[in-house]
């Protein structure tokens, strides 16, 4: 059974969008194992020192929180009815992951793709789409995701040029003028990249040098998805787990430079943001996580 609507309606919507909202995907299947979570774990960052993380037999064995944009990855929406569209100006904006229970450590998964909201920047668009990844075995929703690509050259189709308030998916998550209540450094590897592609993303800007000098970029760069669990890594080990995290990709990482993690608790929410070391430049912002009550969690 479908937990998402067939069409996201909008009366703002050009013809253009509201006819590409009608194009519902198949479903995208997705399984994996103790061995991807091991994977998925090594390329954010864990070591063999965190056995929790990767070694399958540890009594407390897990999957980090931000496992959960990985079974949605592949499950994307085409975006050729896009004006002008070219996938070499395509840039990937935000991402939202809600966790909506325990994450299993195995088990076959159905990933529920629609086009959420298409917004005309006028010399861009501004594309989310949303995914459920459901459990085949339980039917229940583990994941949902909703991301956000910014294509450069697609815009003047017409309709709206603001996206409405999702809550936390949208949320400005401005830092407190104040200092951060946790900061988390951490060099990253300089095959942290040739890592985390094994976890499904394969694009060569992240692996070719040749690619990547097409790109404008001196050397491959890190996905962006990596350094945000590298983040989530830091507010678990800061302050407990999260039932959401949010960001906004502001820069580029690449393999070898250090992460600097600045944390500020307000209530069940932290807003973080993280940069470069090495360059003072900033990677992710506008991010934030709400904290789980671990209580509930146990008796879900």
């Amino acid at each position: 059974m479908s937990v998402l609507p067939d069409v996201f309606t909008d009366p703002e919507d050009s013809k253009l969008v509201a006819d590409a909202k009608k194009d519902k995907p198949e479903d995208f299947k997705f399984s994996y194992t103790e061995r991807d979570v091991i994977l998925y774990n090594l390329g954010i960052g864990a070591t063999a020192k965190d056995l929790q993380w990767t070694y399958e037999n540890h009594e407390e064995f897990a999957a980090l929180p931000t496992f959960g944009v990985i079974p949605q990855f592949a499950a994307g929406i085409p975006l050729g009815w896009l004006p002008n569209f070219n996938p070499a100006k395509l840039l990937h904006g935000e991402q939202y992951l809600s966790i909506k229970g325990p994450i299993p450590t195995e088990g076959n998964f159905i990933n529920e793709t629609r086009l959420l909201e298409v917004l005309d920047k006028g010399k861009a668009a501004s594309v989310t789409t949303i995914v459920y990844t459901k459990d085949v075995a339980t039917g229940k929703v583990i994941f949902e995701n909703q991301v956000t690509v910014f294509i450069r050259g697609a815009g003047g189709f017409g309709g709206k040029r603001s996206g409405r308030d999702r809550g936390a998916a949208t949320a400005a998550n401005i830092p407190p003028r104040r200092q951060p209540d946790a900061v988390i450094e951490e060099k990253t590897s300089p095959s942290q990249a040739a890592l985390y592609r094994l976890s499904g993303d394969y694009n060569p800007l992240h692996i070719d040098p040749s690619f990547a000098a097409i790109g404008g970029f001196d050397q491959p760069i890190l996905h962006g998805l990596c350094f945000m669990g590298i983040a989530g890594k830091h507010i678990l080990q800061s302050f407990g787990a999260y039932k959401d995290i949010k960001v906004r990709f502001t820069g580029v990482v690449f393999p070898g430079e250090t992460l600097v993690t600045e944390m500020w608790k307000t209530g069940r929410k932290v807003i973080f943001s993280t940069k470069t070391k090495e360059r003072g430049t900033s990677v992710l912002a506008a991010a934030a996580v709400t904290l789980v009550d671990t209580d509930i969690m146990a008796k879900l």
